[in-house]
């Protein structure tokens, strides 16, 4: 198959909290040398785009070095954490926006879905959004009509489409403009996380559009999602972005055990969290087999295993508390109220301890586990937030947990059992 998309050491520098240089003397010095035929002074200076610290320059590079070629028929996802890069890749590829250094070759037309309300203006009505779309990609008016019926019984709008999208919510919004992309015949389609706006009926619809493009039409597709199971089901190749870098491209399942395994370094405990009387080493999540992961099934049961040190004292106890992406403690499993004597080991020294809980049939996203040790009736000696982030890939709607958002979370309701007794067993870790 013949390339559509062929980047070249794609680079994009900002300049944060200004629009030029952000100053007179740089934006002269930066003309002086471009009329000599030099390069941009500017760009000899700035930091990698690490969102979570401080740097040293107001110049960072969103994109750096980028590089990588699309096949035509072939659907490619992109995937990585936030501030990777993602969404300003596909921005200088819908030529939304210039790179700051490099090239990009592509053939055909590009129809793109980056943000709610992409190429539609909010004074016209859905209708006319549709065919000044089509225009824009270059299409006959005979054309648009052809495809005018499909467009607005694929998005479930027909009661607005004489309606100024303006008044349309951010889900029709999206279904009108996902319809308009998919169905006008661009040679390429590159959507962003856009989708995730709509509901779950929509969601498999535009999924399962996309995939029709790509095997019976015969057109590419860029698909950009935090949602790894989409990409699994969608594309067969795959990126993974990480601080405006490309750290990986190959197949699909090597692309998120990539991402996945560069997230559980990242959210491993490796550090030391010292409390009076005890240190955490280290938690972490383990499968069935005792290997390390950071995503499992929905039917999973789910294993801890705990590092720490701990000098001996006679009142102490593990509390484990699950959270949903949204923060909100689901489940907990206390020491003191259900564990009976299951209490931290009673003689000084480093300690593994295994933990195995039973599956709760978690819904699909992201969860996060705080683990604490408590001293009974009195206080935290430590408690450490998030120490492990974790996906649930795949559950059964029909035995999706009840537990619900807004549930109060009590002691006294815990629903998460062990499968047997923790484990102790005795190591020379060093504290």
């Amino acid at each position: 198959m013949s390339t559509v998309i062929k980047v070249e050491n794609i680079s994009k520098q900002y300049r944060l909290g200004d629009v030029g240089t952000g100053a007179l003397a740089h934006d002269v010095n930066k003309w002086w040398h471009t009329i000599r035929g030099k390069e941009n002074p500017y760009l000899k200076i700035g930091e990698t785009n690490d969102r979570v610290t401080k740097g040293e320059s107001d110049y960072v590079w969103a994109l750096k070095d980028i590089n990588f070629e699309v096949k035509q028929g072939e659907v490619l996802g992109i995937i990585g954490r936030n501030g990777a890069g993602k969404s300003t890749l596909l921005k200088i590829l819908s030529k939304t926006t210039t790179p700051t250094t490099g090239s990009i070759k592509i053939k055909g037309r590009i129809a793109s879905l980056l943000e709610v309300g992409t190429g539609f203006h909010p004074e016209l009505s859905g209708r006319e959004n549709i065919f000044l779309n089509g225009a824009i990609l270059g299409m006959t008016k005979r054309e648009i009509k052809s495809k005018f019926d499909e467009i607005v019984d694929f998005a479930g709008v027909e009661r607005y489409i004489d309606t100024p999208v303006k008044r349309y919510s951010s889900g029709m919004y999206v279904r009108l403009a996902f319809g308009v992309a998919a169905h006008l015949e661009p040679e390429i389609l590159i959507v962003d996380e856009v989708l995730a706006v709509g509901d779950a009926e929509f969601q498999k619809k535009a999924l399962g559009k996309m995939k029709d493009v790509s095997e019976k039409d015969g057109r590419t597709v860029l698909f950009v999602s935090h949602n790894l199971q989409a990409i699994r089901s969608l594309t067969s190749t795959s990126l993974y972005m990480d601080e405006g870098k490309i750290s990986f491209i190959g197949r699909t399942e090597n692309a998120i055990d990539y991402y996945t395994s560069a997230n559980l370094n990242q959210n491993s405990f490796n550090k030391n969290s010292k409390g009076r009387h005890v240190s955490i080493i280290s938690v972490k999540l383990m499968d069935q087999a005792r290997n390390v992961t950071s995503a499992i099934n929905a039917t999973d049961n789910i294993y801890l295993e705990i590092d720490l040190y701990t000098d001996g004292r006679k009142d102490l106890g593990i509390d484990i508390f699950l959270k949903d992406e949204i923060s909100y403690k689901k489940i907990a499993l206390c020491s003191f109220i259900h564990l009976e004597d299951n209490f931290l080991p009673e003689k000084k020294g480093s300690y593994k301890i295994f933990i195995s809980l039973q599956s709760l049939n978690l819904a699909e996203g992201f969860y996060t586990i705080d683990v604490g040790i408590s001293i009974l009736k009195i206080d935290w000696d430590v408690y450490i937030e998030d120490v492990v982030k974790f996906e649930v890939l795949f559950c059964n709607p029909k035995n999706v947990s009840s537990w619900s958002l807004k549930q109060s979370f009590e002691y006294g309701n815990v629903a998460w059992q062990l499968l047997e007794k923790p484990k102790f067993i005795k190591t020379d870790n060093p504290v």
